[in-house]
């Protein structure tokens, strides 16, 4: 075929014109790096979908309950290679540093699915000049100044601990003396931003095992409630279960019985610490723990205020029991109105 020929046998065809203004960039610096927090979804099917979990606790003058808290997460039926570790010890005059590397090296030693992916161990005093006696740190006066330091230090450890691919963050208080062992799983199948289980505690006297009723901080908000806090100045914090402030408020703890269905659910305007799941993405929407007077509430009260300020769940499950070590309340902290 000649040139001519092949020109007219090819002439209803025409030539393409690639115009790609949008060529690939290709950066080969290891000082940049892109972190897609798209793909990471806090859902109920968090097993399915190999969502990861942070457990956060923080830990202060906490040697004696530190090898029963390992004890009890070694249980954890979520998978272990899914979940990481982060502790904030600060401020301790015990072996608490000590007792918990020990334990930590031990669990991680293993060579069975009980190690988990990764453990940190931040360390930062706030010089919290408030004892761990019981009449020190649940007295009435040292409320105001305890709900702080604490917001600040479980402040320092979430932001020093939250990663992106975390899809959950479980706050879990140490001195915790029971608890499913598949309370991950029955948590996250709630699907909520926030969720709490009631905390009691075992006391036996006289060979009699009493039920009692440990947090006062999960609670429903009242009017009365509402009316005491407008008349308060902005700077006071509101410590609940005690005389000095009647709020009216309906607490979590008085509520329910480990005896029935335990996916009862009850939406709580105030939350106590001691064991809560929250989706990730809720603390990345800049919602903690305050450690100043929000809505006249600190930490993890505050915590809930400001969840529901910014359009969040907050919710209670009151027939689902974790049982706390017994603090042996002395006669005068709670005055009219024990645990």
């Amino acid at each position: 075929m000649s040139i001519n020929d092949n020109s007219d046998w090819n002439s209803h065809l025409q030539t393409p014109v690639l115009l790609n203004h949008h060529a690939p960039i290709t950066i080969n610096s290891t000082t940049i790096q892109v972190v897609d927090l798209n793909p990471i979804k806090s859902t109920s099917a968090a097993l399915k979908n190999q969502e990861r979990v942070l457990i956060l606790t923080p830990l202060r003058d906490a040697a004696r309950h530190i090898n029963k808290y390992f004890d009890l997460i070694s249980e954890l039926t979520y998978p272990h290679d899914l979940i990481d570790l982060a502790f904030l010890v600060g401020d301790s005059k015990d072996d608490t540093m000590a007792i918990l590397s020990s334990e930590l090296d031990r669990v991680q030693k293993r060579n069975d699915k009980i190690p988990f992916r990764s453990a940190t161990v931040i360390k930062k005093d706030f010089n919290i000049g408030i004892s761990q006696n019981v009449e020190d740190r649940h007295g009435f006066k040292a409320q105001g100044p305890r709900r702080k330091a604490m917001g600040r230090a479980r402040n320092y450890l979430l932001h020093t601990a939250l990663k992106p691919e975390h899809s959950w963050v479980y706050w879990r208080d140490v001195d915790i003396v029971d608890s499913p062992d598949v309370i991950l799983e029955d948590f996250i199948a709630h699907d909520r931003d926030i969720l709490v289980p009631n905390i009691w505690f075992h006391r036996y006297e006289n060979g009699q095992d009493v039920e009692g009723k440990f947090d006062y901080n999960s609670w429903i908000e009242s009017d009365k409630g509402l009316r005491l806090a407008a008349s308060l100045p902005k700077d006071v914090i509101l410590a609940e279960g005690y005389d000095e402030y009647d709020t009216g408020r309906t607490y979590l703890a008085k509520m329910g019985d480990w005896r029935k269905n335990k996916d009862e659910e009850v939406e709580l305007d105030g939350i106590g610490g001691v064991n809560i799941l929250v989706k990730a993405d809720v603390h990345r929407s800049g919602i903690n723990f305050p450690c100043y007077p929000f809505e006249n509430q600190a930490e993890t009260e505050g915590f809930a205020k400001m969840a529901k300020r910014a359009g969040y769940e907050v919710y209670g499950l009151p027939n689902y029991v974790v049982w706390h070590v017994d603090t042996e309340e002395k006669p005068g902290n709670l005055k009219s109105r024990p645990a």
